[in-house]
């Protein structure tokens, strides 16, 4: 394991406040995902699936949670199902948890292993009236058209037990995650901590000449080097027009003199993630146009950072956010004020420069869990990310910070990072 061990009170305290929303007399069944094949004998790198992390800290493929709040034995109130290791898998994959390793991690006392799953559930299914089942319900999401392990579990179920009543595991831990503890923002500030550092090294190392993919090793040597898991995402390392596509990730044009680069990139630490923005110049000096551009993106970051205020509904923040870089883009000569005057409402024409939200959560997941209806709450973590970007010119600019709302305002978990134009320039020339 890259990171220290958490500790177990965290989980033991997450499962009780999602136990106090279960209704009377059900189980939870959540599942661990898939560990996912590429080619021939080949697999992709295994990733948690985020709601079992949440309620047991296990961090391994094969692994199953039971929850029953009201099971007649106390045993039976909470079961954790790991895959039993041998000799022969020690050999080839490594270490794999021990029931006692597996106790300490999450807490939870009845440990089993995975082959003991389908009889325990067969004693306990006759005495509750419904099943809650974990499934990915992002709204983003592409899994319709993957068979996951959620998805195989729910069909076994139903299969095995049509006549009870089914729940959504995922509607009670949206609700939950989007609060994080005083546990999950230490876990969050050190991916952001680790962030600081892969910013500053790329700053150390890029000038005319070099690849993207340059600036991409460099930024992933550093972050796993202080321990990170991986990327919280692939990484966007975008200079000149390649910064106008939002999501670029290909990272293979030349960084060419005159340039600005736009990197967004995230650390994943302890399955919890940072998510940042910077844009800077590939010779180490903004030119006129490119600070014009920058100053205004950064004026909408840090006017818009204050908005995130408990009671304040997403859609009316961005409508806010909107107004703000309206403001910038007249200031920048790109739109007059009789033009945003006369605009169609179902047009709007800034999303010719600016074409996204600002404003997501963050947490186990980069876009987390969550409904956008639900007004901003003390606890919740949320990204600001306004940009500007000018195809014609070659132009795109996003600035990114993490923030924390507290009932003082909000805390910029990623505020060691340098944004401003003079401390990249300095940074860029030593």
């Amino acid at each position: 394991m890259r990171y220290k061990s958490l500790p177990s009170s965290l989980f033991i305290k997450n499962r009780q406040n999602f136990a106090a929303k279960m209704d009377p007399n059900s189980i939870a069944i959540l599942t661990s995902n898939d560990v996912m094949p590429n080619n021939a004998d080949d697999v992709m790198g295994f990733t948690q699936n985020n709601d079992l992390f949440y309620l047991s800290g296990i961090d391994q493929e094969e692994s199953i949670l039971v929850l029953y709040p009201d099971a007649a034995l106390p045993e039976n109130r909470e079961i954790l199902f790991v895959k039993e290791t041998s000799d022969l898998i020690k050999i080839w994959e490594g270490e794999k948890l021990t029931q006692e390793q597996a106790y300490t991690v999450s807490g939870i006392k009845n440990v089993k292993w995975l082959q003991d799953f389908e009889l325990t559930i067969q004693y306990m299914a006759f005495e509750a009236d419904a099943f809650y089942l974990g499934h990915n319900e992002h709204k983003k999401t592409l899994t319709s058209e993957i068979n996951t392990r959620q998805d195989r579990m729910i069909s076994w179920c139903k299969e095995k037990y049509p006549l009870h009543n089914y729940k959504r595991a995922a509607k009670i831990t949206r609700e939950l995650r989007q609060i994080k503890s005083k546990e999950e923002i230490i876990l969050m500030q050190k991916a952001a901590n680790i962030s600081v550092g892969s910013f500053k090294r790329v700053l150390k190392t890029v000038k005319p000449g070099l690849f993207e993919y340059e600036l991409e090793a460099e930024l992933t040597y550093e972050l796993l080097k202080k321990g990170a898991k991986r990327n919280a995402f692939m990484p966007i390392v975008a200079s000149g027009k390649n910064a106008c596509a939002l999501h670029y990730n290909t990272n293979d044009s030349i960084c060419k003199d005159g340039e600005m680069v736009l990197m967004d990139f995230g650390v994943c630490y302890a399955n919890y993630n940072s998510d940042t923005t910077r844009c800077f110049p590939v010779n180490g000096k903004f030119t006129k146009r490119q600070k014009e551009v920058y100053k205004a993106v950064l004026h909408c970051l840090k006017e818009g950072s204050k908005l995130l205020k408990p009671g304040i509904v997403s859609a009316d923040y961005e409508k806010q956010m909107v107004n703000l870089v309206e403001e910038q883009l007249v200031k920048l000569g790109l739109l007059t004020k009789e033009q945003i005057k006369n605009q169609d409402p179902k047009k709007p024409l800034y999303k010719r420069y600016y074409m996204h939200g600002s404003a997501h959560h963050i947490g186990l997941d980069v876009h987390d869990v969550g409904l956008y209806t639900r007004p901003f709450e003390v606890g919740m973590v949320l990204t600001c990310e306004p940009g500007i970007y000018i195809a014609e010119e070659g132009i795109g600019c996003r600035l990114e910070n993490d923030y924390l709302i507290t009932k003082n305002g909000v805390k910029n978990l990623t505020e060691a990072m340098p944004i401003e134009i003079e401390e990249i320039e300095s940074l860029m020339t030593k």
